[in-house]
């Protein structure tokens, strides 16, 4: 065992600061991944998430290979005229990873990526919606609303809004993301299921709601870290700002009370930890210690929860290893998962460095490094 392994199983959480552990896992992707081979082969939300996470370890250190990295990964799916190589118009997941574009253009001034911009986010004035104005999640999947959606759209249209004065956007994604919330939230534990079917045909659908049969718990993650970093751009004055920061408050609370007293962590369905075959999962668990600090950071949420958001934290590092080369391996994470029903997301397998769990811990040990400055 290295010395490095020691420490970390001396006491993980004390052995790296939490800047230090973001930095840990982009080294550990940046050693496995040439930016350009980065999974899968497309403009999708996997790379942009985790590359989101890098992002943000680049602002807080500086270390111009972070910024390098994500550049490389941008410029070889961004054409000269904007347009990009390969991506899934008709599917918001794909849209994602446009919120690279804004730093690599404020940092280069290249028309580039303002150019990919322009391309990207005005498809979204003629996105498919459901009977209610709700955007569908993918083109193949109609009138299917899924809460991972606003995580998809949300900050990059809000940030275009404010970036380039193209104020019609606010209102378009503070929409969605108060129709979501009031559609899927459940009254008796304050959680959101995973999506909504406003004409009932999906498999999954409840005959009556519409409703998703389960509250998954990576889909619950990015519903409040869509809102968050759409509230750094949406001003402050926005009609929907004072309902969006109540789902928020709401949503985060109801969550806090689920949280895994033993380890710190949420089961993979939230609400069922009691049940022998559900287990805890680390990308949703470092997606609410994210959200949950950044609330409080920003004065949404009552101080106190910040001792929720370091448990968690604590529980989301005991569960790291290393590789014989001293690499950090993030494991218990749900690969990308449809809509089903309670054995359906049990029986999902789980992989290791994965890249939005990956990205998820990134963003969570930034925010943390912040919340104990």
């Amino acid at each position: 065992m290295n010395s490095a392994q020691t420490d970390f199983e001396k006491g993980r959480e004390e052995a790296l600061t939490p800047l230090q552990w973001a930095e840990k896992a982009c080294e550990a992707l940046m050693a496995k991944y040439e930016p350009e081979q980065l999974p899968p082969d497309w403009f999708h939300y996997h790379q942009g998430v985790f590359l989101s996470g890098m992002e943000q370890c680049w602002r807080e250190t500086g270390k111009p290979q972070y910024f390098d990295y994500i550049k490389r990964w941008v410029d070889s799916h961004v054409l000269e005229d904007g347009s990009i190589k390969k991506c899934h118009t008709g599917e918001l997941d794909d849209i994602q990873p446009g919120v690279l574009l804004f730093n690599l253009y404020e940092q280069t001034g290249d028309e580039r990526y303002k150019k990919a911009l322009d391309q990207l986010v005005p498809l979204l004035k003629s996105w498919p919606t459901n009977p209610s104005g709700g955007f569908w999640h993918k083109d193949h999947l109609p009138n299917q609303m899924w809460l991972d959606g606003l995580y998809m759209a949300g900050p990059i249209a809000v940030q275009y809004a404010k970036t380039f004065g193209a104020s019609e956007y606010f209102d378009t994604m503070t929409y969605q993301a108060i129709l979501m919330a009031e559609r899927t939230r459940d009254p008796k534990t304050g959680l959101l299921y995973h999506g909504w079917d406003e004409t009932k045909e999906a498999e999954w659908a409840d005959p009556v709601t519409g409703l998703a049969p389960e509250f998954w718990g990576r889909a619950m993650g990015w519903y409040p870290i869509a809102l968050l970093e759409m509230f750094e751009f949406l001003p402050e004055d926005h009609k929907d700002k004072a309902k969006l920061i109540d789902i928020l408050q709401d949503l985060l609370i109801s969550l806090s009370r689920y949280q895994d007293a033993t380890t710190g962590l949420w089961y993979q369905v939230v609400d069922k930890g009691d049940r022998a075959d559900n287990w805890v999962e680390v990308s949703c668990s470092a997606m609410y210690v994210l959200s949950i600090a950044k609330a409080v950071r920003l004065g949404y949420l009552d101080a106190k929860y910040l001792e929720v958001a370091r448990k968690g934290y604590r529980g989301v590092i005991d569960t790291l290893k290393f590789d014989e080369n001293g690499k950090m391996i993030l494991g218990h994470i749900c690969i990308g998962t449809g809509i089903g029903d309670y054995a359906h997301y049990v029986a999902r397998p789980t992989s290791e460095n994965d890249l939005h769990g990956v990205g998820a811990f990134i963003l969570m040990c930034v925010e943390m490094s912040r919340a104990t400055l």
